[in-house]
């Protein structure tokens, strides 16, 4: 029963070591790094360019074309403004946000919008 259990155990582990490398993604080439980090430039302007918002504490990443939006803004407004910002630029397959609201406004900047 014991050799039973430790050979059932060691089949699991092994699947999920199995899992867990099949589930890697393959490194990058170097036209996907140049095409992510063209993408990064993309979405940057697009959103520095936008002007009711201020995004500037907006940082972004691209994997694969997934853009990564993170740092903080003022209003769920600007928020979702900069969802869609970046699902409209080309090469963006996806948008994943850990953007924060910053409600209490202590970080300086502002919302772009000229409330207070």
């Amino acid at each position: 029963m014991r050799l039973e259990r430790k050979v059932g155990a060691c089949a699991i582990l092994a699947s999920a070591a199995a899992l867990v490398v099949c589930a890697s993604p393959p490194p990058k080439s170097p036209e996907q790094e140049r095409a992510d980090a063209a993408t990064v430039e993309r979405i940057l302007a697009a959103l520095d360019a936008n002007p009711i918002y201020y995004f500037r504490d907006v940082e972004v990443s691209v994997d694969y074309g997934v853009a990564r939006l993170a740092g903080y803004v003022w209003t769920t407004d600007a928020l979702y403004a900069a969802q869609n910002i970046a699902r409209r630029v080309p090469g963006v397959t996806g948008v994943q946000d850990t953007m924060e609201l910053e409600r209490q406004g202590n970080r300086g900047g502002g919302d772009g919008t000229g409330s207070n």
